[in-house]
């Protein structure tokens, strides 16, 4: 299974004064990346690729933390990235993959594999912090899809 990992809440692009992609979580996000790490890690996370931005890095850190892996950095899931390349990406990763991105990327992707022909299960949503568990069979093609919402946070 691959996952998909929309990043946690955000800080507010209206009162950010600095570069959007340096732009941070806010505590509740942190708190969500927590949340998140806690439900992944011991389910087999073999490798975490992530969007550059600040978001979807610290979104990540805790499940890097938990599973002693690294963060890779990967720019096909930077906001904005073209969806063929998300595709390609989500066609050549091994299972046990996290990857983590943006909802532009997420409803491209999760968008894209409706009119694919994939079977997803749950309602076509990608809320922050909200993870999409996608089964792949041989050749590439994404052919189940099971939407989990955000975990609860403490």
């Amino acid at each position: 299974m691959i996952r998909f990992l929309r990043h946690a809440e955000a800080g507010s692009r209206r009162l950010w004064n600095g570069p959007d992609r340096e732009r941070p979580l806010t505590d509740e996000g942190s708190r969500r990346a927590e949340a998140v790490a806690a439900l992944l890690s011991a389910d087999g996370v073999s490798r975490i690729l992530s969007s550059p931005y600040a978001r979807c890095l610290q979104s990540v850190e805790p499940l890097a933390k938990a599973t002693g892996l690294t963060v890779e950095i990967d720019p096909a899931l930077a906001e904005g990235a073209d969806p063929r390349e998300v595709r390609a990406l989500l066609w050549r990763v091994e299972p046990g993959t996290v990857l983590c991105s943006h909802g532009d990327v997420a409803a491209d992707l999760i968008g894209g594999l409706t009119t694919g022909g994939a079977d997803l299960d749950g309602t076509l949503a990608w809320e922050k912090g909200s993870i999409w568990n996608l089964e792949r069979a041989p050749g590439g093609r994404i052919t189940r899809g099971r939407y989990l919402p955000p975990p609860p946070i403490a």
